[in-house]
Formats: structure tokens, sequence, C-alpha cells
């Protein structure tokens, strides 16, 4: 028996049934081993030994890795098919040292998609661990890890962030640096004014282009109004242009792209496509068959396998026409594109979406499989042809122009259209000279209004064209943001929070060089070289690690506390201001006379009211927290009033109410002995005899 290991459980069935009797499939479920958390700083390295990486099995995958052990003893041999990326690679060479495999003979299988053809083609053509990728791997940990536990650190102590790191914190800064456009946005006035042209069979409403055929805006009311008195109640047609225009398909997706289109088309989250995208690669149930609908997922190439495009020319050719058949599309090189893989596309033409649909359970999957199998064949097909026709009306000077656009050749959006694919709009019979009544004017002053924030798709985007992160990363970093709590996502629409400005404003203040998106990209840059056998893995991180830790060292020393955000109202028990404190269980309102003073509240979105009054004042009860973080029911007048109930565990019943305090008579324990107490204690110190009953 022959031992294959991948990385996906929802894999081993699949590739078990294509390889056939004689072979073992078995899945590791991720990485196995991570660097330790011990040595110098915890981050499991020996710098002055060459960086030295000692690593550790996770707890979790213990079990897995007494199991894979006992398989490989039985194996004849074991053969390593994990994802054919870094981290695939590194996972395959884990696995060799956890075996005890020999690098030298040890099978490595690559393949892109989850199909028979792939499969066999993998495993008649198997290669050896890619040690430059395992390198390139290595060092990209510790270099995350490094940066990572050093800067949270640091930021922990100082302002009480919850993390820093080499990608996430250069993301975090172009979202602060867009919203601090936004911010300071100063709206310029100007003017809209449109015609509606009667013709002799409609209606057009033509806009406002300038004077004399030369472009102009309105910005101000004193121009708004010469132009008024200046027209007339007729506008002659100047000017008739057509212009014959095409429109290239795009490229197969990338990760990025595809994260992108998902969005605009369905309001996907990057990290929902991501893992709609992992199913649809890992297959779905056909006919009591697991197949792969996709290639590989994580990729920043647009390139597509030689096969696919003969089978895909075949099918456009034959199913849609020759005159569609098109160019192949290489699409523009984004910052440290690796192009080592092919763009994610269909696995067969012939697995039409409208056939598999029932396939599909859930409707999110069946979209995104139609959206990338319709955008892999398009991309290989001919240009939208059309064309655009502008009408210049003058009257007495001001120009309008009206536009259409009439498509000559439909080409790729046969098959795929989206949001920027404008519908066709008739050009109107207008006479060349002739003149038309202008029926009414729409004019009226508006302001320019200030960028729109980023979409999680458009952060992806910008991180894949200044080269920060991987394909991989890109929607982990946004979901990573999201748990810290520096950035909110609603609807897709991102936007940081003040502790999110607060860490980016620290870190850019003392760490500009570490955040700074040109060193993340650099630095991607260098792993590359590592990857190509062009630098050393050694020399990489001594230029890294040395210069970092002295930077850290500096900077930690002259750093200070910034100075806490006034709430805007007075400590109701002292009269100090009241202003926002983090700890590491969130932000929170506190006195600033503390220690001295230790009044603090929940931020009002958090605060839960009961449907029940304070039986001291009558105000509504709410639930709070005490320093432990253990709840309690407590007065909304607090602190004029001061009636507390202390609540016990979840499951206690409450038997009957309390005859002396009106609170709740709970079944409680003293030494081994039941019996009835009432849950405002100490301040009601009632109790009772319990006799147990079934009801």
């Amino acid at each position: 028996m022959k031992l294959v290991i991948v990385e996906s459980p929802n894999k081993c069935n699949t590739i078990s049934k294509y390889l056939g009797a004689g072979y073992k499939v078995m899945a590791t479920k991720g990485h196995l081993r991570d660097l330790s958390k011990k040595g110098v700083g915890g981050f499991g390295i020996e710098p002055d030994s060459d960086f030295k990486a000692h690593y550790e099995i996770d707890s979790s995958k213990y079990k897995i890795v007494n199991e894979l052990r006992a398989e490989s003893k039985k194996a004849e041999e074991v053969i390593l098919a994990t994802d054919p990326d870094r981290e695939g690679e590194a996972i395959a060479w884990h696995l060799a040292q956890i075996l005890g495999l020999d690098l030298s003979k040890t099978k490595r299988l690559e393949f892109h998609e989850i199909t028979k053809e792939s499969i066999n083609e993998a495993i008649n053509n198997p290669r050896l661990i890619d040690m430059n990728l395992v390198q390139s791997q290595e060092s990209r940990r510790i270099i995350d890890r490094v940066i990572g536990f050093k800067l949270s650190n640091i930021m922990q102590k100082k302002i009480k962030s919850r993390s820093a790191g080499r990608v996430q914190s250069a993301t975090l800064k172009l979202i602060c640096d867009h919203e601090d456009e936004i911010k300071n946005f100063v709206p310029e006035e100007y003017w809209s004014l449109s015609a509606e042209i009667g013709l002799d069979e409609s209606v057009i409403k033509a806009n406002f282009y300038g004077l004399n055929n030369k472009a102009k805006k309105i910005s101000s009311k004193e121009v708004n109004d010469k132009i008024l008195e200046q027209m007339g109640q007729f506008a002659k047609v100047s000017d008739i242009k057509t212009v014959s225009k095409k429109q290239e398909s795009k490229p197969a997706f990338t990760t990025s792209s595809l994260q992108q289109e998902a969005f605009n088309q369905y309001g996907f989250s990057a990290s929902k496509t991501a893992s709609l995208a992992q199913e649809l690669y890992e297959g779905i149930e056909i006919d009591g068959e697991r197949i792969g609908l996709i290639t590989y997922i994580r990729t920043d190439s647009t390139q597509l396998s030689a096969s696919f495009i003969a089978s895909a020319t075949k099918y456009i050719t034959e199913h849609i026409g020759k005159e569609y058949m098109g160019t192949i599309k290489r699409g523009s090189k984004v910052k440290n594109a690796q192009n080592a893989h092919e763009a994610i596309r269909p696995t067969s033409v012939y697995r039409f979406p409208e056939v598999l649909r029932p396939s599909f359970k859930r409707t999110d999957l069946y979209k995104l499989y139609k959206l990338i199998y319709q955008r892999a064949i398009a991309s290989l097909m001919t240009p939208k042809e059309y064309e655009t026709t502008t009408i210049t009306f003058d009257s007495n000077g001001v120009t309008f122009k009206y536009d259409t656009e009439k498509t000559t050749f439909d080409g790729y959006t046969k098959v795929y259209r989206s949001k920027e694919d404008t519908p066709d709009v008739a050009t109107p019979n207008v006479v060349l000279g002739n003149e038309y009544a202008i029926i009414k004017i729409k004019n009226q002053q508006e302001f320019t209004t200030p960028p729109a924030r980023y979409s999680e798709a458009k952060v992806v985007k910008l991180m894949e064209e200044m080269g920060i992160g991987r394909p991989s990363t890109y929607a982990s970093t946004i979901v990573t943001l999201i748990k810290r709590d520096y950035i909110v996502s609603q609807k897709g629409i991102i936007t940081p929070t003040e502790v999110g400005y607060r860490t980016n404003h620290v870190l850019f203040k003392y760490f500009p060089e570490i955040i700074d998106v040109n060193y993340t990209a650099n630095m991607e840059t260098e792993l590359d070289q590592i990857q190509d056998g062009v630098k050393s893995r050694v020399e990489v991180l001594n230029d890294f690690y040395y210069p970092f830790m002295d930077l850290c060292d500096e900077k930690a020393k002259i750093m200070y506390n910034d100075d806490p955000v006034p709430a805007g109202r007075n400590c109701p028990k002292c009269g100090s201001p009241l202003v926002y404190k983090n700890s590491t269980f969130g932000e929170f309102v506190g006195c600033s006379n503390y220690p001295h003073c230790k009044y603090k509240e929940l931020p009002e979105k958090e605060i839960e009211y009961l449907d029940e009054t304070c039986p001291k004042c009558g105000k509504k009860l709410v639930y709070r927290y005490t320093t432990n973080h253990r709840r309690f029911v407590g007065c909304s007048g607090y602190p004029d009033c001061d009636f507390v109930r202390h609540e016990e565990a979840n499951d206690k019943k409450v038997i009957k109410e309390c005859p002396e305090c009106g609170g709740n008579m709970v079944v409680k324990k003293y030494k081994g002995r039941s019996y009835l107490g009432c849950t405002n204690y100490p301040k009601c110190k009632h109790t009772e005899k319990y006799v147990y009953s079934k009801k």
C-alpha cells in the first residue's frame, strides 16, 4: 500500500477513487507544526545560529500526527500531495521531518485541479520537495512572527492595542489614510444643467457641456445665471459624430479579481468568496462522485493551460461560432506576481453551470461557479464591437451633448457581462442643422462628494497592486483586522474604528518604516528572491532582524501613552472628566481620576436592559459587569441608586419570589445540603427549606 498525504479531508475520497487500489489517502487538515514560542522573544528561533528554527506540533494535531506515523510505517511508500504553493510546500517538508522521510527520494505531487486526468498526470510525473520554496515560506513565517510578537508586545503595553503585523498594519494604514481623505474632504460648489429637448418622435435630456463647444464647468451661481440668460428657446443640432469602438474581454480570474468581481456582482465578502472557491476547488457531489470544478484558487496569474485553451477553442468554435473565437489574454502583471499557477478556471468547459445547477446545495456556490466559468470562456472570445454617437446641440452658444451606444457585434458579452457593460441606448432620429424646442430646463446647485469608503474588494485590489501580502492572505488579513476591532465591515464597506485609528496613529508615529506599503512589498520581493535562489535565507533574515530589533528597542524607550480621549461628560461620583479607556476586553468609559475614583461604565450600545424595574427606585434594571467580568443586575439609576442583584449560574431555576425583598429564590447548596436562598444575598439573607419536587 502506498500512502498519499493531502491537506484537506474533502480530497481524500476523490483522489482515492482516481488512484484506485493500492493507495490510501489521508489529510493533514492544514499545518501540523509551527514555530515554538520559546527562546529569544518567544520567536522560536536562534538568531545567532543562522536563525535556526524550532518547531512544535500543534496540540490539536497530535492525533492526526500519530495516525500518519502509524500508517507511514505500514506503507511501502509515502507520497506528499499538499497544495501547490509555498504553504503547501512547507507542509510537505514538515511532513517529511515528522515522518522521517528521505528528502532525496520522497515523491512530491503537484496538481492544480482535482480531476482524474490531473491526478494521474501528477502521479506519473512526481518531483522532489523544492527547498527554495520551503526556505522562502520559513523566512516569511519568521519575519511575520518577529514583527507580530515584538510590535504587538510594544503596542499592548503602550496603548493596549491587541496586535500589529507586517501585512495587517500596512493594510490598516491604507484604510485609515483613505478615511482621512474622506474626513478632510472640502466640498466644492458646482451647478448641474440639462435641457429636455423635444424631437419629432421623442423627448431627450441633453447635458450641459460648455460654451461654444468648449468644455466648461459651472462653478458658481453667477456663472450659472449668465448661462441661463444666454440660452434661447431652441437648440440647433450642430454636430452628429459616430465612432466605432471595441471592448476587449477581461482575463480569467486571479484570487484578487475574483474577490472583487464577486463583491461587485453579488456583494460577497472577500472571506465568503474565498470559502466558496475552496469548496468548488475541492469538489461537489455530482451523480454520486465528488468532482473538483475549478482549478487552484490562490493564484495571481491570468495564464491558462494549453489543454484548457484547446478545449475552450473547440467549444467556442463549434457551439458559439467561429466568429466569436478571440485571442489569448495575458493580462497586466501586478507587483510581485508569481505567475506560477494558472488563472482560476473550470476544470472542464463541458461542465456547464446550468446543467450542474441541481447538484449545488446552495445558490451562492452556483453563482460563483457560473461567474468563474463564464469569465474563463469569455476571456478567449472576441471583443464586443459597438458604436457611440454624440449629438451636439447649440443654443445661442451654450453647448449640450447627448450620447448613445449601439452594439454592432456582441462578442464575449454573449456569455459574460459585468456591471461595467453598459446597455444600448437608441440614437434618436435628428437632422443636422435642424432646430428643436427646449421644453424644460433642469438646473440646481450641487456640491462635490467625498470619495466613497473602500469596499473589501477595493482593499484586496490595492493589496494586490501594491504587493502587500499574497493571494492566500488577502481575505484573512481583512478578517484579522475585523477580529481585532480595527475595522468594521458592513455589507462589504469598510470603516476604521477608533481603536484602529489609534493603533495606526501610534504605529505611523513611531514605526513608519515598518507599516509602509513599500517596506512590505520589498519584503515580498526578497522572499521571492529566496524562492528563485537569488538570495539566501540567512542573508534576508540578517538584513531584517537586527535593524528591526534595534529600532523596536529604541522606540520603546521614547514611546508615550497617548492622552485618553474625552467622553464629553463628567464622572457622576467625583466630578472629574470621563474618558475612553481600553482593556483587553474592549473599550469602556472610565473616570480620569483613576485610581482614586474607580467609576466606569459600559458603552451605551452594550447596555442590556431587563424587562423589570428596580425594587428600590422604580427605574429599569440593567446587566452590569464586575472588574472580573462577572455579570450582575444593577439599577440604571446608579450611582443615585445602588441596588444590585448578583446572578447565579444560568441553569439556576427561579423557584419563587423572595417574601422579604421581592428577589428570586433559587436552589443553593451548603455542605452538600440544598436550600432556597435569595439571589440578592448578601443584602437579603432570607433562606427557606427546600423540598424537591418532580414538578
